[in-house]
């Protein structure tokens, strides 16, 4: 474990080194995910490179609920209320939400402001849509603030809705599953990790993989509350029964299987069982938390390995919510220029990725930080 964060609040507990690190380390791949999704985007193939990327997204949840769980379960009824629960995830959470959201109107804007088919959008339904993303409502597809027209929840910065429904976890964290035994909790867990797995292996959304969640539909919903519901709640159970053991060069190992497993192709088979679906359920239920416990047993040695886990653990959450808006403008000058591979395109493709770190790092030390210590010395009692 290391010293907390410049930003976080004064009573927080030391964080896990390792998981700090293993969350930058994913945030980056979601990054160069997204960048081979473009070219199948514009090219309307399958993703060929990094094509499990947005799994990356379940291992999130585990880590979330792993890190809350440590957080906040021996505080409820002694230093913590409820109340002052939300008001410190809204303070973590919030800020850069808003920024995401003021990003996406403005590469909205700068795009020309058109959907995917060319139709022109007012300014009054982008303004709308950035007043809906920063109160995290979610759009309906179709809806006149649905201003890109391909069925996103949040159009101007999709991957809020895996944000939509850490939101509900939180909720349900502090409602309902904190209260749970151990024993309910497990029972709990495995009854998500079969229905998981089921839903994953019977390919019940007809993607042929587990990448639900993002849009408003009845199969999208349902299977991103199980997405979120069964890591976070394996994190959070995780977390009660933790006990260390020695792993040496855990982050290095946990970090180049992180890799492999999101870089894996995707798996052709649907009779009688999904492959690709069965290798969802596998890394979700099985290799993630196999990760995260790795990942927490372990130890940075020496002070350049712990400010290298620091800084990527420190931007990886202003990467995540940030990058999305510059994808877009990415993907609109693939398919202008009918641009198709990396080949082609490797220096623009470097310098997004660059881009989307060096901006994720000014937004946390130039407004994220200041913004949640201001809050957090506004609105949380003194201890």
């Amino acid at each position: 474990m290391s010293n907390t964060p410049s930003a976080a609040f004064s009573d927080t507990k030391a964080h896990y080194d390792l998981l700090d690190g293993l969350r930058g380390v994913a945030a980056l791949m979601v990054i160069w995910y997204h960048i081979f999704e473009g070219y199948a985007f514009a090219s309307d193939t399958m993703i060929t490179t990094f094509n499990h990327g947005y799994l990356a997204v379940d291992f999130f949840f585990i880590l979330s609920g792993f890190v809350i769980g440590y957080a906040y379960d021996d505080r409820w009824g002694k230093s913590l209320t409820m109340k002052d629960f939300f008001k410190r995830r809204l303070i973590r959470l919030h800020p850069m939400v808003i920024m995401g959201a003021v990003l996406g109107a403005i590469t909205f804007c700068i795009q020309g402001s058109v959907q995917w088919d060319g139709t022109h959008i007012g300014i009054s339904m982008i303004m709308l849509s950035l007043l809906c993303t920063i109160f995290f409502i979610p759009a309906m597809p179709g809806v006149g603030y649905e201003v890109r027209g391909n069925g996103e929840m949040f159009p101007l910065n999709g991957p809020c809705w895996s944000l939509f429904f850490e939101y509900i976890g939180n909720i349900l964290y502090a409602l309902f599953i904190r209260r749970l035994s151990n024993k309910a909790l497990t029972v709990l867990v495995v009854l998500l990790g079969v229905a998981l797995a089921l839903f994953a292996v019977f390919d019940v959304s007809g993607y042929g993989n587990i990448g639900v969640g993002w849009t408003l539909d009845g199969v999208n919903f349902g299977g991103g509350l199980l997405r979120m519901l069964f890591p976070f709640s394996v994190g959070m159970l995780m977390s009660r029964n933790f006990k260390p053991m020695k792993v040496k060069g855990a982050f290095w190992i946990c970090t180049i299987v992180l890799i492999a497993l999101f870089s894996v192709p995707y798996l052709e088979g649907a009779e009688p069982i999904c492959t690709n679906g069965l290798y969802e359920a596998f890394c979700i239920i099985v290799a993630f938390p196999v990760l995260v416990w790795i990942g927490a047993s372990g130890t940075t040695t020496d002070k350049k390995s712990t400010q290298i886990c620091k800084f990527l653990g420190d931007i990886s959450y202003p990467i995540y919510v940030i990058h999305y808006p510059f994808m877009y403008l990415f993907y609109a000058w693939l398919i202008k220029n009918q641009l198709f591979t990396l080949e082609q395109t490797w220096q623009v493709a470097l310098c997004v990725y660059a881009w989307n770190i060096l901006l994720a790092y000014l937004c946390l030390k130039w407004y994220d930080e200041p913004i949640r210590k201001y809050l957090a010395k506004r609105f949380l009692k003194k201890k």
